[in-house]
């Protein structure tokens, strides 16, 4: 029977001392403390043995632990944590396994007990997000489906020099295939980058961008020569809503983890901060393990695409059922005697028209309708961008 409701030590000390003065019988006492008589017999040996502090509770852990991890171990957590600071336990997990598989290494809340343990976790403060987009999301179904690109935010060196980092990386296994700085953010140096990567890896179906300059343009379809470029490649270009980053969230999740491992703070040289990148990149895509690759590497899923870059970019070609035209040096069309303004932005290029209506005839530029013909009303109507077709519903892209 247990101790009766009050603090169980001033009742062990009660119990001995009407013991010790030999006016109760055992059975006597322990009626009267409502326990039995091999509790009783268990206290007095305590008393006997230790004295007043054999009445105390004792720690009920065994003496040996056979899962306890062992200091060696625990060393080596905190050593990859302290060389991998923002690596979190699923991640340090990974890594140590695929490092020294032999190792009984502890399960990830365990390693996350050590490096809080430590000292090594500062505790992140939660702030309300909104439910995520899944759309554009949609269509990554294997490496080099969709490539993302982007320029990192901006900074300076700490001797004063502007760094734009340009970022590609592949949406399907999240391999990271550019961090380059560029001296300006304009076609003539953005290509270049674009080109060695298509060397390498082939071409992507489509490229996800935002809708600023080099990637896009203000002119009839939105198009830039570096759009242009890519649509003659066979490469679709997808541009985000302005004002939502969200919708290329996977390239804005590794920007986020660039920034704390590559630019947190700025390195001395503009040379310096390169190198920074080079290894993140390195690190990004060999080391770093991601949940949603179950843990793999990104380096271990990303794969060359089947579609290699050609020697000779072709020129576009439309079905028989079309009208082509070719866009002047000053971005017009002629069509029936009358000359009609596209964008200089395609001059030189060919476009098809495809008659839509009695008085009116879409205007396209490879799979992208960039505007619609009013032969009646004698007026070119621009489209919302909301309107352009998709590769899938374009049967002769």
């Amino acid at each position: 029977m247990p101790w009766k409701e009050t603090k169980p030590m001033e009742e062990r000390m009660k119990f001995i001392t009407m013991y010790l003065a030999d006016e109760w019988s055992i059975s006597e006492l322990c009626r009267y403390f409502g326990i039995s008589r091999k509790t009783g017999y268990k206290w007095i040996e305590r008393y006997d043995t230790v004295g007043i502090d054999g009445l105390k509770d004792r720690s009920r852990a065994p003496f040996n632990h056979p899962n306890a991890v062992s200091p060696e171990v625990e060393q080596a957590i905190v050593d990859l944590r302290r060389r991998k600071p923002k690596r979190g336990p699923k991640k340090l997990h990974t890594l140590l396994q695929s490092r020294c598989p032999e190792v009984r290494w502890p399960s990830v809340s365990t390693i996350g007990e050590i490096i809080k343990r430590h000292g090594l976790v500062v505790s992140r403060r939660r702030s309300r997000k909104s439910p995520p987009y899944e759309q554009p999301f949609a269509g990554c179904e294997s490496p080099n489906s969709v490539w993302s690109a982007d320029f990192k935010g901006w900074f300076t060196t700490q001797d004063g020099w502007r760094c734009d980092p340009l970022t590609i990386s592949d949406n399907y296994s999240r391999y990271l295939i550019r961090c380059q700085l560029v001296t300006s953010l304009d076609y003539n140096a953005v290509r270049p980058l674009f080109e060695a990567s298509f060397r390498e890896w082939g071409l992507p179906d489509a490229i996800r961008t935002d809708n600023g300059p080099p990637f896009a343009s203000t002119t009839v379809g939105g198009l830039s020569r570096l759009s242009i470029w890519w649509i003659k490649l066979g490469i679709m270009p997808e541009r985000i809503v302005p004002g939502k980053p969200q919708q290329n969230g996977r390239h804005e999740r590794m920007h986020r983890t660039m920034k704390d491992e590559a630019i947190s703070p700025p390195k001395a040289t503009w040379k310096q901060q390169q190198r920074a990148f080079d290894r993140f990149r390195h690190d990004y895509n060999y080391e770093r393990p991601h949940e949603s690759l179950d843990q793999k590497t990104p380096a271990k899923v990303h794969k060359p695409s089947a579609r290699s870059y050609p020697l000779l970019i072709p020129e576009m070609a439309y079905p028989d059922s079309m009208t082509i035209r070719q866009v002047k040096s000053q971005g017009d069309i002629s069509w029936k005697g009358k000359h009609i303004y596209l964008s200089e932005t395609l001059a030189g290029e060919s476009v098809g028209l495809k008659q839509a209506r009695e008085d009116l005839w879409d205007i396209y530029f490879g799979p992208i309708r960039l505007a619609q013909l009013d032969t009646g009303k004698k007026q070119l109507i621009h489209l919302p961008r909301k309107k352009r077709i998709t590769r899938k519903q374009n049967k002769w892209f």
